[in-house]
């Protein structure tokens, strides 16, 4: 399944048996080339707290905390399955319990709300030095850390160059995801995002609601408007309250299914 682009493969752990070794087989099943191919690896599980669980981990095996397109594949997957039967549902994550609520055509869920809880910033539009260039950027905690940098034109930005400098500065001890984004309307912004353990990707959620929340502390959009977020693989519609609480909304989508068989070296 995907949301905008953002793939993973995933694994349904209300019929099957949770797999041996996650991470080596995240790093396996990611693999474009050998692999099924993907941004990482995601399990759907049972949970005593909610309607179900979501255990994600990057393509190079490391577990992510949560994962904003991923948790609306995993919302759509349990309703069309009919493990839960409500469009209001609550999902475990590693950052805790998120309600969402999905909209359907003909029974089948085309989109998905999530309330991603508060945003919380840590440090506003500090110099960042990474290679030749000085930055400023801001960072915001959605459950995984980021860092929200603005620049005139995100498509000209070399982001393969800067990326694992700002992944692996030594202000992020546990690595950062980080967001170049620069406004382009009233109510638009448009976005990159390079994330830790996966490289750049056509989208993240949890990048879209940091970068919302960023731009609201630094007053480059205002509070409690629906702001279209344009990433590589599609929009997102992102809203972030005045107590910093910031909701998502978006596709998720079903490509295949298939049974997996792979010997693990």
């Amino acid at each position: 399944m995907h949301g905008l682009g953002n793939d993973y493969v995933y694994i349904d752990c209300f019929r099957d048996p949770v797999p041996n070794d996650i991470p080596k087989l995240a790093v396996a099943v990611s693999d474009r080339h050998f692999g099924v191919g993907g941004d990482g690896l995601v399990l759907i599980m049972r949970s005593a707290v909610a309607d179900c669980r979501m255990r994600m981990f990057n393509a190079d095996g490391s577990e992510g905390r949560m994962c904003g397109n991923a948790i609306r594949c995993v919302a759509k997957y349990v309703f069309d399955e009919g493990y839960v039967h409500d469009n209001e549902m609550r999902i475990e994550t590693l950052c805790g319990i998120k309600n969402l609520r999905v909209e359907t055509i003909d029974g089948v869920v085309s989109s998905v709300t999530v309330d991603m809880g508060e945003a919380r910033c840590g440090f506003i539009e500090r110099e960042i030095i990474a290679g030749d260039r000085v930055f400023s950027g801001t960072s915001v905690d959605v459950g995984n850390p980021h860092l929200v940098i603005m620049e005139d034109n995100v498509g000209d930005f070399d982001l393969e160059k800067y990326g694992p400098l700002f992944e692996h500065n030594e202000l992020f001890p546990d690595r950062v995801n980080t967001e170049i984004v620069e406004k382009i309307g009233e109510n638009r912004l448009r976005m990159r995002v390079w994330e830790r353990g996966s490289g750049e990707t056509m989208a993240c959620g949890t990048g879209a609601c940091a970068t919302v929340a960023a731009c609201c502390q630094n007053g480059v959009i205002d509070y409690d408007s629906r702001i279209a977020v344009e990433l590589r693989g599609g929009v997102l519609e992102v809203l972030c309250t005045s107590d910093n609480r910031v909701f998502m909304k978006g596709p998720a989508v079903r490509v295949f299914d298939g049974m997996l068989s792979t010997k693990l070296e």
